[in-house]
């Protein structure tokens, strides 16, 4: 039929600074679209100018996704959200977040970035909180089934959390709150902080695999993540026309991998996928060689300018390097002396792996599946 655009799948990884806020499009005869956490809340404006810039009349989003606590993905979410909702630049149709409710399944909030996202949702759009879920947390869920389809087809597969991870997160949480002399569920007491919190108004031959991983990078990549909030994090791989991408988070690989285990990938079959958008930043200790018996894939994307916690680790993308079924292709959002570590050998004559960074002069880039 003349006139029809073919199917499209693309994720924009926004200069969310060292943290994650990404938009991912989909669609054929229309545009549908995913919100993946918001950065930290000096990236706000880009994320804000970047929301604004959605056409008039087709600002909605299927599902925004606020993966866990952590301020580096959630505050430029409580920014955005505190605005009255009429002044909102997207129309959330789904939002999905974690909050105190869901650990206890009890109140209604948690810890203090919790409490107020948490006090954000229940107060604007607490309808749409976890709509696929019945209201309740956002988990793998293997008695119920592990598939959710968005409009036009997107299927969403759940990795992370599950009830184990979700239980880890209590405690800390509680302690969190204490701090800000919150009590867990007090939604007056956030709303009244959140007031007076001013700053958020306003296919190449195979090579090599992963066996080919040195003893030495083995010892390096345990994946032992020590924040219970990053074990927390929603995680979930997303397919449409036959494209997938892993959108990890700050996941934890034990996590990942058994579910991994439990969906049927195994080191002789293990699951293909287009993209994985690396857990917590490509930090060595949210990878494991398990998740390259696991998984095939192709394209790697790394979120990080590398100022606060200098992410990439080296000891994670040279694990992607060596570790790949195929010749990986490293996506980076920011062209910094954290990422532009590999490029030059990215380049010649058989290369093991390839690059890709923004234009020059720009930040953010935008990986077409």
């Amino acid at each position: 039929m003349s006139g029809m655009q073919p199917p499209f799948y693309r994720i924009e990884m926004l200069p969310a600074l060292h943290g994650d806020a990404l938009l991912v499009e989909y669609g054929r005869a229309r545009t549908r679209r995913l919100l993946i956490d918001g950065g930290p809340l000096a990236a706000f404006p880009d994320l804000e100018a970047r929301l604004n810039a959605l056409p008039a009349g087709d600002q909605r989003v299927e599902l925004v996704v606020i993966t866990h606590v952590d301020t580096d993905h959630v505050e430029g979410l409580i920014r955005l959200f505190a605005m009255p909702e009429a002044k909102w630049p997207i129309v959330a149709e789904e939002i999905w977040f974690n909050g105190w409710r869901h650990l206890e399944e009890a109140r209604d909030l948690g810890g203090r970035e919790g409490e107020l996202i948490s006090a954000l949702i229940h107060k604007r759009a607490g309808e749409r909180w976890n709509t696929r879920f019945g209201g309740k947390a956002v988990r793998v869920q293997s008695e119920a089934g592990e598939h959710f389809e968005l409009e036009d087809g997107m299927l969403l597969t759940m990795l992370s959390p599950d009830a184990q991870a979700l239980k880890g997160l209590l405690a800390d949480w509680r302690e969190n709150a204490e701090k800000w002399k919150i009590e867990p569920g007090d939604l007056e007491r956030a709303w009244a902080q959140l007031v007076e919190t001013t700053k958020f108004h306003p296919d190449s031959e195979l090579t090599l695999g992963p066996e080919d991983l040195t003893d030495d990078l083995r010892k390096l990549l345990k994946g032992k993540d020590g924040s219970k909030a990053n074990r927390s994090s929603i995680a979930f791989i997303a397919e449409f026309d036959g494209k997938r991408c892993m959108f990890l988070g700050d996941a934890h690989m034990r996590v990942v991998c058994d579910s991994l285990k439990r969906l049927g990938a195994t080191k002789s079959a293990p699951l293909e996928v287009d993209a994985v958008k690396l857990s917590h930043h490509g930090s060595r200790n949210n990878i494991t060689p398990q998740f390259f018996e696991l998984v095939n894939a192709q394209n790697y994307l790394v979120s990080s300018n590398g100022d606060r916690f200098k992410h990439p680790d080296r000891d994670a993308i040279d694990a992607i390097i060596l570790g790949s079924r195929r010749t990986p292709t490293l996506w980076f959002n920011y062209r910094s002396p954290f990422t532009e570590l590999w490029e030059a050998g990215s380049t010649g004559l058989g290369p093991k792996y390839h690059t890709r960074y923004p234009e020059p002069g720009k930040q953010g880039i935008i990986v077409e599946l």
